[in-house]
């Protein structure tokens, strides 16, 4: 499994290429930005980019989705509820303050326990509503993408709309501490650090 981190745009989000070291596919997570070099690191592995997938909708994990789509074909892959929530006129309305372009269509809808396969790797969808109604984590042992729902030493904010604090704390205490001490957590933003374990999260993550 191929897994290179890429922290990108003026957000400085966490983006990630995920690729199979043996057909070459890949998948690009959360592009905010600086698509260029994601392309280039695509370009120099060699590999086909056939899925690009929003861990939430919010648009400085989405501002990339469209240039890469038009250069590469791939497909958008997003949770059913946060493509119906960021499709509404009022939600669409109150992100553009952040003047990034938000996401077209998703054209892969997903939800818990769907499989995402990327030539021979598989990452299974992990459900996390609370930052956003349709936040999603991607799992394929040892490693979690977690997007904005858990970070190094700190969780995704909730006072945007469609947060829920308590949802959140529900999601990363039901689903994500479950998962084996020893998996690398990769999250959204680099706050704290740009990589944990979910046991170092469970043992002094201060807002768990």
């Amino acid at each position: 499994m191929i897994l290179h981190q890429f922290v990108v745009g003026s957000m400085a989000v966490c983006s990630y290429i995920v690729g199979c070291e043996k057909t070459k596919k890949a998948a690009i997570v959360d592009p905010g930005g600086d698509e260029d070099i994601l392309l280039a690191e695509v370009e120099k592995l060699g590999l086909s980019v056939e899925y690009i997938i929003a861990t939430h909708g919010h648009p400085d994990h989405v501002c990339g989705n469209r240039k890469l789509q038009e250069i590469t074909g791939a497909k958008i892959i997003m949770h059913t509820d946060d493509a119906e929530f960021f499709d509404k006129p009022e939600v669409k309305k109150y992100f553009s303050m952040l003047g990034l372009e938000p996401s077209p269509p998703a054209d892969i809808l997903v939800k818990e326990g769907d499989d995402i396969v990327i030539g021979k790797v598989v990452l299974k969808v992990i459900h996390t509503p609370g930052h956003t109604p349709g936040g999603i984590c991607l799992y394929s042992a040892p490693h979690l993408i977690t997007g904005d729902t858990l970070f190094v030493g700190g969780l995704g904010r909730t006072d945007f709309p469609g947060g829920s604090h308590q949802e959140l704390l529900d999601s990363i205490r039901t689903k994500l501490l479950s998962l084996p001490a020893e998996t690398v957590v990769w999250p959204g933003h680099g706050y704290g650090g740009s990589q944990s374990t979910i046991g170092r999260e469970a043992a002094s993550n201060p807002f768990l």
